[in-house]
């Protein structure tokens, strides 16, 4: 999935990208809430955590702004304040979800995959193809039971094919979804990521190339 940490607090803010991407997610940084709004006008973000307090454009406005659009992005607000009151309008302001500081990792990431997932279609917290199974929670993929030794970015996109149920995926939906800001649009990476999978998933071949319109399985 593609998220957007906004965060004044830079060490913060580049600890919690670290995590997530760790995780196999493709995540971009702002620090200040005018950056937030410009990236945000530009990418459509599965995900945005967001801090409530922050320079230029306040959270709050940046809130407003992005649930007040017809799209998919999920907002998870960060604050150094957990009192009630302060939830309460968090989330009146149209936050999906609200997470006070100090937090740990492991339920900023839960939090942002449940939150992710209530944004797509229902799918198996499995996903199944044939002999192929893939446990995104656990990070784990198997086929014929045997598990495979995949790089995060090759996980993701696997991920992120099984999850198309067999729609075709352009390369350049792949560099979106599980690429940063930091990818180049004009690389053979995605090529070159899916090529690495198709020999790691052995025969017979799981992934399609379909002409003009791109991968699918």
């Amino acid at each position: 999935m593609r998220v957007l940490v906004v965060e004044d607090h830079a060490e913060l803010a580049d600890s919690v990208a670290r995590v997530l991407r760790r995780e196999g997610m493709a995540v971009d940084v702002a620090y200040d809430g005018m950056a937030a709004l410009e990236q945000t006008a530009e990418v459509e973000y599965d995900v945005v955590v967001l801090d409530r307090d922050l320079p230029k454009v306040h959270g709050d406005e940046v809130c407003s702004s992005l649930t007040s659009q017809p799209l998919r992005t999920r907002v998870l607000m960060l604050t150094a304040s957990g009192t009630i009151a302060d939830r309460v309008a968090g989330l009146g302001l149209g936050a999906d979800d609200y997470l006070p500081k100090p937090f740990a990792y492991a339920e900023l990431v839960a939090r942002i995959r449940a939150m992710a997932r209530r944004s797509q279609p229902p799918l198996p917290p499995v996903l199944e193809h044939g002999d192929l199974r893939l446990d995104p929670a656990q990070r784990i993929a198997t086929r014929a039971g045997q598990r495979l030794g995949l790089t995060t970015k090759e996980f993701a996109v696997l991920e992120y094919l099984l999850t198309a149920q067999g729609r075709p995926v352009s390369a350049e939906e792949l560099l979106q979804k599980v690429w940063d800001e930091a990818a180049d649009p004009f690389t053979t990476t995605v090529k070159a990521t899916i090529n690495r999978l198709r020999s790691k998933l052995g025969d017979p071949p799981v992934i399609e190339t379909v002409p003009r319109s791109g991968y699918r399985i």
